[in-house]
């Protein structure tokens, strides 16, 4: 860990004391200056805080970046020895004072993440190779994409500052989490400690460290950035070339999940010119045996991916790396960079199901629950043939809408598209013909597909097996979008 076990014990204390939470931060500094500060605009939080009590101090070196005269930032982080403080790295001497060594930040109602100071509040000051992210935008989205159902145990891979084992431990009896650097592994462990968690940390790279063992619950935020496989920051660059990784993690997964597991990471995949990218991506789940779904969620042309990625790390004026980097992709021909969630389950089914598909627009969160539905919806649908289909009641799923595209001709306004739309969740459309639109429109959970549609071929003078027989491929699929859902009960 970063400090001792009474360290841990006696900074946690101190934050208590001072009520040094996202809440207690809030109640201090108001909506004003709390709204400034998520713009790094510190000026009315600096206001708020000059006093300098324990709480304000806190605020002023660890939120506001500031330096603080030594006494003050003592008295704040007390009953914590200050010069433990300073040998673990959380402060730091400067000028005539002490600022940030770490970042502090609280998180939630009543946790905190240890982690290192982002390039942005070092300007000038290059990155440490093994550099422990706290909690940024990708973080977040893998937070939010997980499926948060209780399991016995749970794995995260890459663990970096322990975000996501933070969250895994609400819903896992046990937790095991990994990562190639031992210098993100005592941040990890230092924020479990403060926060009253306990973690099994295993050193080593990807999935080496857990070989053999198998989990109910798998997430990574991986060192997913493509390119031609220079490491220089780990919690960026893998050392594969390209977007292997992303492949790589999907060849392991049958060998890490527990029969009904689910896996679950954050990738970067190419574009390549000539080439879908959809099917080269589902080619990474070919003979894995799993039920895979795969939502795009950003694409990045290769010059703003790699002055992203530059000016995280401190280097966005370096021609020479970007001019390489660059080289590289032209040389393979990638005319983009995608981002977004694979998740992966290991159903147990002989045919499993593999849908890559572009979600850029909003999707409405949780995701997570979103992408447990998904695989709930292959189960209802994996074991029913047409027959027990047809058997089942529906109804249309909560706040479908119909929208209509018509021509104003000389009789009047002619219907030229119909699309169905989700306007909640994941905010699905999809083109429909009469017959569909009748089946949705008759799904209100009284009558069985079957009788609905023997009521339909009445008022269309059809052959009630022809209707069944067209029916069944278009109910399955409008199950699994969502747009109708079964009646239970």
């Amino acid at each position: 860990m970063l400090l001792s076990p009474a360290g841990v014990d006696a900074l946690r204390t101190a934050l208590t004391r001072a009520d040094y939470t996202s809440n207690g931060i809030a109640a201090r500094l108001g909506p004003q200056a709390t709204g400034g500060v998520a713009r790094n605009d510190f000026r009315a939080a600096l206001r708020a805080t000059e006093d300098r009590d324990p709480l304000g101090t806190l605020i002023r070196v660890f939120i506001c970046e500031q330096t603080e005269p030594e006494a003050a930032v003592g008295a704040a982080l007390a009953p914590l020895p200050l010069d433990e403080a300073l040998a673990g790295g959380l402060v730091e001497r400067h000028g005539d004072g002490l600022r940030m060594g770490l970042d502090l930040e609280p998180y939630g109602d009543d946790w905190w993440v240890l982690a290192d100071v982002p390039a942005s509040a070092r300007p000038g000051r290059p990155l440490h190779s093994e550099h422990v992210l706290g909690i940024g935008g990708a973080t977040q989205t893998l937070i939010g994409a997980t499926v948060r159902r209780p399991v016995e145990t749970a794995l995260d891979l890459g663990t970096g500052s322990g975000v996501q084992a933070l969250h895994l431990a609400t819903h896992a009896r046990r937790v095991t989490a990994t990562d190639l650097s031992e210098r993100a592994l005592r941040f990890a462990a230092t924020t479990a400690a403060l926060n009253g968690q306990d973690w099994e940390l295993r050193r080593g790279d990807m999935v080496a460290p857990v070989a053999g063992r198998r989990f109910d619950l798998v997430v990574s935020n991986p060192p997913f950035v493509v390119g031609p496989g220079t490491t220089t920051h780990v919690y960026r660059d893998s050392g594969r070339v390209g977007d292997a990784i992303g492949a790589e993690l999907a060849a392991a997964a049958p060998d890490l999940l527990t029969e009904g597991g689910t896996m679950q990471y954050l990738a970067n995949w190419v574009h390549v010119a000539g080439e879908d990218w959809g099917e080269r991506v589902a080619g990474w789940f070919a003979g894995t045996g799993l039920d895979a779904w795969v939502v795009q969620r950003e694409v990045a042309d290769p010059m703003a991916y790699v002055n992203l990625w530059l000016t995280d790390v401190g280097e966005a004026h370096d021609p020479q790396r970007m001019a390489a980097w660059l080289d590289w992709f032209d040389a393979h021909k990638v005319e983009a960079i995608g981002f977004g969630i694979v998740s992966l389950r290991r159903s147990g089914h002989d045919q499993p199901m593999v849908r890559v598909e572009d979600l850029r627009q909003r999707v409405e969160p949780p995701m997570g629950d979103r992408i447990a539905a998904w695989f709930d919806r292959q189960d209802f649908l994996r074991v029913r043939d047409t027959e027990a289909l047809l058997a089942e009641r529906y109804r249309a799923a909560d706040g479908l809408q119909l929208r209509q595209e018509a021509t104003m001709g000389d009789d009047g306004w002619a219907v030229d598209r119909q699309v169905l739309a989700m306007p909640h969740g994941l905010r699905w459309t999809e083109e429909v013909d009469p017959l569909v639109l009748a089946l949705v429109g008759g799904a209100d959970g009284r009558l069985a597909l079957r009788d609905q549609l023997a009521l339909l071929a009445a008022a269309h003078d059809v052959a009630p097996e022809e209707l069944a027989e067209a029916a069944g491929p278009i109910v399955a699929h409008l199950v699994e979008r969502g747009f109708i859902e079964p009646v239970t009960a």
